[in-house]
């Protein structure tokens, strides 16, 4: 939960508006800050301590070498959770509780954009019209075949095209056409004339 997280979520609970939640946050975080820097604390019961606190100079060990070290004079910001705080975070039941919807925040539901009439218009005529995807023949799966069937198979499809090339190549033999057996003519023969002797 961020900075604005927190302020939507304070608003939600509390039923105030959300900018004077933030600017109520802002001089909150504000006052604590210059009031803690000056050396003063800040305490809020039941949740955390905010104090200032002025480490003096003393004198430190390397862990390295194991040589004593010079420390100087600094000071830190501490934030102390105090017991209400505490015992909420160990023991979830002493938590308050919060509004519903307050955190996690309820999902916000956009509201579907209105296209005019021209622009649907314009849009269906831009569309190009879709075609059905053309549908693919199953792929045949075919066993595999052992390596002494395939080189019979090559074999036998070698000389296959080797008879047919060979086949194409010499010349076509042309049968000797079959003469029909002559006729014989038959002449008939005249009888020789008979010579009458005259009486």
């Amino acid at each position: 939960m961020n900075r604005r997280d927190l302020v939507q979520a304070v608003a939600t609970q509390t039923g105030v508006d959300r900018k004077d939640v933030d600017s109520v946050m802002k001089g909150f975080t504000d006052v604590v800050t210059a009031v803690v820097s000056k050396g003063e604390s800040v305490s809020i019961s039941g949740f955390a301590k905010f104090v200032k606190v002025d480490r003096p100079a003393r004198m430190g060990r390397n862990p390295q070498t194991q040589q004593p070290v010079r420390i100087k004079a600094s000071k830190k910001a501490r934030i102390t959770p105090l017991k209400g705080f505490k015992d909420a975070v160990v023991k979830t039941s002493l938590a308050p509780k919060l509004e519903r919807g307050v955190w996690p925040p309820a999902p916000v539901a956009k509201a579907p954009a209105k296209k005019t009439a021209t622009a649907t218009k314009t849009a269906a005529k831009k569309a190009p019209a879709k075609k059905a995807p053309a549908k693919k023949a199953p792929a045949r799966t075919t066993a595999r075949k052992s390596p002494a069937t395939t080189k019979t198979a090559t074999a036998r499809k070698a000389a296959t095209r080797t008879s047919a090339s060979r086949a194409a190549k010499a010349p076509a033999k042309k049968a000797p056409a079959r003469k029909a057996p002559a006729k014989k003519a038959t002449t008939a023969r005249k009888a020789p004339a008979r010579k009458t002797a005259a009486r």
